[in-house]
């Protein structure tokens, strides 16, 4: 089955409406650092296959990146893996940035 794909102002909404979100950034720390989403958490991509345990299998998972093709490898690892609520932040931080919240730095 295709990653479900949520666009930034889908995500947006959801977060406004409060619904239970992990925001899992699989960019490198200082980009991270630089520019990311409140509440996200950082795990780099390359730590995914050991730091998967971390994560509630359960959990509505959105995964992001800085324009959504680490995050994309990321949540099909991750779906593979057995975690059932993957979705793929299309455009990542970077169309975050330009159509929910232009304090976000691009880069």
């Amino acid at each position: 089955m295709p990653i479900a794909q949520l666009s930034v102002t889908e995500l947006k909404n959801k977060i406004d409406r409060r619904e239970p979100l992990f925001l899992l950034d699989v960019r490198e720390t200082h980009e991270f650092k630089y520019a990311h989403i409140a509440d996200s958490v950082c795990v780099p991509l390359n730590q995914i296959p050991e730091r998967c345990g971390e994560l509630d299998t359960e959990q509505h998972i959105v995964v992001i990146c800085h324009h959504g093709i680490r995050s994309q490898q990321a949540a099909a690892y991750l779906e593979h893996a057995g975690f059932k609520h993957i979705a793929n932040l299309h455009g990542g931080i970077d169309a975050w940035s330009r159509e929910c919240d232009a304090s976000v730095p691009r880069y």
